[in-house]
C-alpha cells in the first residue's frame, strides 16, 4: 500500500478544530494521530497517514511530507535537496548519504528557497 504522509500545520488555539477537521476529511491509517509541538514557533503540527484514494482536497496549511523512521525526521523533497546541497559543495548528488541523527526530531521545510529546520516534540499522540 502507497500512502501519504501529511503534515497540517495550527495554532494552540486552532489545534482541537484543526483535529476534527483532519478526522472527518480523510482516511487515516493506522488510526493514529501524532501532535508534534515546534516549540520555536510555537505551533502545532499534526502528522498522519492518509489513504490516497480518500483524498478529495489537501487541507489548509498542509503538506506532504517523508519520514526517516531511525531519527523521526521528516522532509520535503525540496527541502532534501536543500539540506544536500548545503551539505555537498552546492551540489544536489542523489548518492549523497544524509547522517540523518543529525536531524533527530525535526522538520526539514524549504521557504523562500532557504532549508528551515523546525526542532519537534511530541505533544499528544491520538489514537482513533
Amino acid at each position: 500500500m502507497k500512502n501519504k504522509l501529511f503534515c497540517t500545520f495550527t495554532t494552540q488555539d486552532e489545534l482541537e478544530k484543526t483535529l476534527v477537521e483532519v478526522k472527518s476529511s480523510y482516511d487515516i491509517l493506522y488510526k493514529k494521530i501524532f501532535v508534534l509541538h515546534i516549540k520555536s514557533n510555537d505551533e502545532y503540527v499534526c502528522t498522519y497517514n492518509v489513504e490516497p484514494s480518500s483524498i478529495e482536497e489537501i487541507l489548509p496549511n498542509t503538506i506532504l511530507v517523508h519520514r526517516k523512521k531511525e531519527s523521526n525526521t521528516l522532509y520535503t523533497i525540496n527541502a532534501l535537496n536543500e539540506l544536500i546541497k548545503l551539505l555537498n559543495g552546492g551540489v544536489v548528488d542523489i548518492r549523497y548519504r544524509v547522517n540523518w541523527q543529525h536531524y533527530r526530531n525535526t522538520i526539514l521545510l524549504t521557504q523562500h528557497n532557504e532549508l528551515k529546520q523546525l526542532k519537534t516534540k511530541i505533544h499528544q499522540i491520538i489514537e482513533l
